[in-house]
């Protein structure tokens, strides 16, 4: 928990120090550290419809269906990774939401092909409408539309 701590600071730090030399357009990647590269390239791209932008034997990088966002894997004590990228991840602590423009399809569908329904689809008093399902590393991912309340 402490490395992922210190590794939320540091990329914090260097987008900050990025966005202070190069204004302009800046990109977020979220990375997981896991063993588990096969089952979360099955997952994300089969149950949620990504794809695949590159992958070699120790690294997966897969996009939204939209191409607007990106999510990396890891393999955790590799040979070519510095130590701050090295220990896996515990599945705690971290969630991805994913906003989407019909809720309630996405919620009919994935129930009818078997994933597990974490949180069950509801409406909060905010305006969002969700459900949370979870991925084979432990995150929580909320999948909401948002309302204009």
């Amino acid at each position: 928990m402490k490395r992922l701590l210190l590794s939320v600071i540091f990329t914090f730090f260097a987008c900050s120090l990025y966005s202070q030399t190069k204004p302009g357009k800046m990109k977020l990647n979220a990375g997981i550290i896991t063993a588990k590269l096969a089952e979360s390239k099955k997952f994300y791209t089969e149950t949620l419809g990504f794809g695949v932008t590159f992958e070699n034997d120790f690294y997966l990088l897969l996009h939204t269906p939209d191409k607007g966002a990106e999510i990396s894997f890891l393999l955790p004590e590799h040979a070519s990774q510095q130590p701050l990228f090295k220990t896996a991840f515990d599945g705690k602590g971290v969630y991805l939401t994913l906003e989407v423009a019909k809720v309630d399809e996405i919620y009919q569908q994935l129930k009818a092909r078997g994933v597990a329904i974490k949180i069950d689809i509801r409406d909060e008093p905010w305006g969002d409408r969700h459900f949370a399902i979870q991925d084979p590393n432990g995150l929580g991912i909320d999948i909401v539309t948002y309302s204009a309340r």
